[in-house]
């Protein structure tokens, strides 16, 4: 299993985002393995959870469809555990405070070390608070992963010299969902970022296709794309993971090179 700084070492990098159990646990083992076959540098893994406060329709929905399949994260540590030594990309956990309390957090951040996930994603937890967390994390070479919204302003400094594994840098105010553009000025932000830090820095929140994705892969390390895989996978149930695979291709050519 490869770490998180190895997913930035071959061009700017494609981090995928799916919500395990939507539609069922087996189809979200093909659909990791189809990212990684494709192109995936990094896979996050969404957690589902009843109040997915960072979350668009889309992403809520698929929480939605996966909790009411039974998905647990009993489960999910089951079907990592099922496939360990097939994926050689890095993984990263993104849920929320509850899920990781109402589990135990020692207990979680140890399974985690366990099945090979490198990081942890937490949006509802601001920076001020990882405390709750992070020793859990260190303790077992977790990476508890920052975000950094265009609203941090003269916190985005303070975060960028602490980050660990990769900064999340959220490009557009509000919850996931693919947008038709993207004003934020993600250049002056990363500019901020990398005179504080050397941590790669992946941009998500709206970006659906590869034109946007090099749009915003100029300015950072790595794009991150989520609502538009879900969606796929919400057309194509279980037929979507070669869709997944054809998608994730698109949007590795169209960053690669920059």
């Amino acid at each position: 299993m490869t770490e998180i700084s190895d997913a930035f070492t071959k061009g700017k990098a494609f981090v995928a985002f799916v919500t395990c159990g939507d539609p069922d646990l087996e189809t979200t083992k093909s659909v990791i393995r189809s990212l990684q076959d494709n192109g995936a540098d990094l896979i996050e893994l969404g957690i589902p959870f009843s109040d997915p406060t960072a979350e668009g329709p889309v992403i809520q929905a698929a929480n939605t469809r996966a909790l009411s399949g039974g998905v647990t994260t009993d489960s999910i540590f089951s079907m990592l555990e099922e496939m360990s030594g097939e994926i050689k990309v890095p993984m990263v956990f993104m849920t929320y405070a509850n899920v990781v309390f109402s589990y135990g957090t020692e207990r979680f951040v140890g399974r985690c070390k366990d099945v090979g996930i490198k990081g942890l994603i937490l949006p509802d937890v601001p920076y001020e608070e990882r405390e709750d967390f992070a020793p859990y994390c260190e303790k077992e070479g977790l990476s508890l992963i920052s975000m950094v919204a265009p609203t941090s302003a003269d916190r985005i400094s303070m975060i960028a010299k602490h980050a660990k594994g990769f900064i999340y840098l959220v490009s557009s105010l509000g919850v996931t969902g693919t947008r038709s553009e993207i004003t934020t000025d993600i250049g002056s932000i990363t500019k901020i970022i990398r005179e504080n830090s050397g941590t790669p820095v992946a941009v998500g929140f709206g970006i659906s296709g590869p034109d946007q994705a090099k749009k915003m892969a100029v300015h950072t390390d790595g794009v991150i794309v989520g609502s538009a895989i879900v969606r796929i996978i919400e057309k194509y149930g279980r037929d979507a993971p070669v869709h997944v695979g054809e998608f994730t291709r698109s949007m590795k050519d169209a960053v690669k090179d920059l």
